[in-house]
């Protein structure tokens, strides 16, 4: 049987992409690679929701099987989602082809 892969994405205030990992890691991920990026929030988003945001960012971009998707990211929110210091969103993509990869 062929297996289905999704990719998942986390968006975090520098720092944090340690965290991020982990807990993927901690459900069956295996390694992910960081972009460094630059936010472009504005005045009307830190006044909504009360909270100020960093423009240094760091994406964490990290393909796993399907059925793994739901617990990595309820745990990335748990440790670096937007009610935490990481200030994170985190988000998946279902992967149409992908080679290279071995899951055991």
């Amino acid at each position: 049987m062929e297996n289905s892969y999704s990719l998942v994405f986390a968006i975090v205030d520098a720092g944090f992409t340690d965290l991020v990992m982990d807990a993927a890691r901690d459900n069956g991920a295996r390694g992910g690679t960081v972009l460094h990026a630059r936010g472009t929030g504005n005045k009307e988003i830190e006044e909504k929701f009360g909270i100020i945001i960093n423009d240094d960012k760091e994406i964490v971009m990290i393909i796993v099987k399907d059925d793994m998707v739901d617990n990595i990211l309820k745990a990335i929110n748990d440790v670096a989602g937007l009610s935490t210091p990481g200030k994170g969103i985190a988000f998946s993509c279902k992967c149409r082809d992908v080679v290279g990869l071995k899951f055991d």
